[in-house]
């Protein structure tokens, strides 16, 4: 093989060898963001799970308490709690981390399209979430603590009701992301705006059935999680009109600017 030869295959690898030093660091810098905001919160770990229990405490009754079925479990709950915790509030960050290492291989006309559908998926989730929190966990325990028998003492294990928590935040944070992803199929083309207007009963149906996986088996939380899908649902194909200007805009930047 020649100089040149040589030459040509080390400037291949040389691009690959920096993408990949970049992602390391941008990764690096992600992991680095999480443990610092675990290291801050850790200190109040038990303050910070009597927080997040709050809305369960408030509807037991008189002189009911939650319990620890396993030894290591007050110690090793609020340490999950702050783990996830600090992920939770990193997350922007490191999303923006992300945004960073993929942006520069985007047309710039994908760039101004995507920024504003990142930073709202981002506050959807956390809206999902504190919608949750602040309205869907107050009704579901009051629902669940007047449901209960008068001969049966109510004492939630802390372990298995982080995890319920944990498993809520997630299922309404991803079920705020439906309006993204309403926009990003019509974007893409994938579908059209009319076909899913004509798909809407289906739609509706498979809102419940996700609304029924997802939550706890009882009536209450299966609609308070169904409805939200549904309008969300509603509110993405609303605004997806506006979106044949952005996709000609991208069209036209894919002419006008080389990759």
């Amino acid at each position: 093989m020649s100089n040149t030869e040589h030459e040509r295959d080390r400037d291949r690898e040389q691009p690959l060898i920096e993408h990949l030093i970049e992602l390391r660091t941008r990764l690096l810098r992600g992991l680095y963001c999480v443990a610092v905001v675990f290291l801050a919160l850790f200190p109040f770990a038990g303050e910070i799970y009597g927080l997040v229990a709050g809305p369960l405490m408030s509807q037991l009754p008189a002189g009911a308490t939650m319990i620890a079925t396993e030894v290591a479990s007050p110690f090793l709950v609020p340490f999950k709690l702050c783990i996830y915790l600090a992920l939770f509030l990193s997350m922007p960050y490191v999303l923006y981390q992300a945004w960073a290492f993929i942006a520069p291989g985007l047309y710039a006309s994908e760039r101004r399209f995507a920024v504003p559908l990142l930073v709202s998926s981002i506050a959807l989730f956390y809206a999902g979430a504190a919608f949750a929190f602040f309205i869907v966990f107050p009704l579901v325990f009051g629902f669940f603590a007047s449901v209960v028998p008068p001969e049966v003492a109510l004492m939630t294990d802390i372990n298995h009701y982080l995890d319920f928590v944990l498993t809520m935040f997630l299922a309404f944070g991803l079920a705020f992301e439906v309006p993204i992803a309403t926009l990003l199929l019509i974007w893409t083309g994938l579908v059209t705006a009319e076909s899913l207007a004509r798909s809407r009963p289906y739609i509706i149906v498979g809102a419940f059935i996700v609304g029924a996986l997802l939550s706890p088996p009882d009536v209450l939380s299966q609609t308070l999680l169904s409805v939200p899908i549904w309008l969300l649902f509603e509110a993405g194909l609303y605004f997806s009109r506006f979106l044949p200007r952005a996709a000609r805009e991208a069209d036209e930047g894919a002419h006008e600017q080389p990759r």
